[in-house]
């Protein structure tokens, strides 16, 4: 929860919802912003955009360590760490000129009921939670069920 609460907090999207708040931030609200100033007379005016690297920074926090998406040589990781209000989610990954469909699902706490968090590609179990990845050119369906942390 705190995590996403960081994300949500530097998310320049987050900055610009009324144009108010357009207004105070001044810079613009797709591209990360190097600092967002804490002092007045520019408290959250945004500063030092287009910085470089930053958009490939938050890429990375989004996808490997929110959504737990991390690619190891030819392998995917799944590890998500989702917001208490999301069921799930879908994502498309291609590797090389195969396209992987990623479906998370978030399973619901059922009283009395073991539910085990699994993952699936084209149906068959794995061991782990990787996607062994083949460039065969081929659609693949990955299915991850996890447990609410």
């Amino acid at each position: 929860a705190r995590a996403w609460e960081l994300f949500n907090m530097i998310n320049p999207i987050n900055h610009a919802k009324t144009a108010d708040d357009v207004a105070t931030y001044k810079v613009e609200p797709y591209v990360i912003a190097a600092d967002v100033y804490g002092v007045a007379p520019h408290t959250g005016r945004g500063g030092w955009t287009w910085y470089t690297g930053s958009a490939g920074w938050m890429y990375r926090l989004i996808l490997e360590s929110l959504l737990g998406v991390t690619v190891e040589a030819n392998k995917l990781r799944l590890a998500p760490c989702l917001p208490a209000d999301w069921g799930g989610f879908k994502l498309l990954y291609r590797y090389r000129e195969t396209t992987y469909t990623i479906n998370i699902v978030v399973l619901p706490k059922l009283i009395g009921e073991m539910q085990e968090a699994k993952i699936t590609v084209d149906g068959i179990v794995q061991r782990d939670f990787t996607v062994v990845m083949r460039d065969d050119r081929q659609e693949h369906l990955v299915e991850v069920a996890i447990k609410r942390a």
